[in-house]
C-alpha cells in the first residue's frame, strides 16, 4: 500500500532524503568556480587599489613638503635667515637659542609637530651653501636616492 506522503510530493519512497539533499546545496565544485572567480576579480581590483594609494602617498608628500617649505619661507621672513643644517625642520616648533632669532621666533609655525613623510620617514632639510635657499626633500616609498613612479625623490622647490 502507497503512503498519501510519497503521492503528493516528487520524492521517490526508497530514498526521501538524496533527493531533497540535491536540491538543498551547491556542490564542491560549483563552490570552487566561485572562489575562483572572487580570486581573480579581487586580483584585478587590488592590483588598482594598490597603485591608487601609492598615487594618493605621493600625492601626501608633495603636499606636506610644500606645506613644510611654506613654513620655512614664513620663518625666514621672522627671524631673517633660514634654520641651519643643524637645527633643520625643529627650528619650526622650536625657538632658536641665540639672541636676535630667539626674541624676533614668532612660532611654532606647524601644528603637532613636525611631520614625517607618508611613508613613516622624516623629511630631509637641505639649505645651500649660502643659507639663503632651502629644499625639503622625502626619498619616496624605497627610501633610497633615485627611483621612478612611486620611489621616485620629491624635492620641494625642486630639483636644482
Amino acid at each position: 500500500m502507497k503512503s498519501r506522503y510519497f503521492k503528493e510530493t516528487t520524492m521517490s519512497p526508497r530514498h526521501p532524503l538524496r533527493h531533497r539533499r540535491r536540491q538543498a546545496g551547491f556542490t564542491l565544485m560549483e563552490m570552487l568556480v566561485v572562489l575562483v572567480i572572487i580570486g581573480l576579480l579581487l586580483g584585478l581590483v587590488g592590483m588598482r587599489l594598490l597603485s591608487n594609494v601609492d598615487r594618493g602617498k605621493v600625492t601626501a608628500a608633495t603636499a606636506q613638503a610644500r606645506v613644510l617649505k611654506t613654513a620655512l619661507d614664513t620663518l625666514n621672513l621672522d627671524i631673517g635667515r633660514f634654520p641651519t643644517k643643524a637645527e633643520g625642520l625643529s627650528l619650526l616648533v622650536t625657538a632658536p637659542k641665540d639672541g636676535p632669532a630667539a626674541r624676533r621666533w614668532m612660532g611654532p609655525y606647524l601644528e603637532g609637530g613636525v611631520p614625517n613623510d607618508p611613508w613613516d620617514r622624516p623629511y630631509l632639510y637641505e639649505p645651500d651653501e649660502t643659507g639663503r635657499a632651502v629644499r625639503v626633500v622625502t626619498l619616496g616609498a624605497d627610501g633610497k636616492p633615485g627611483g621612478s613612479g612611486a620611489d621616485a625623490d620629491i624635492s620641494v622647490p625642486g630639483t636644482p
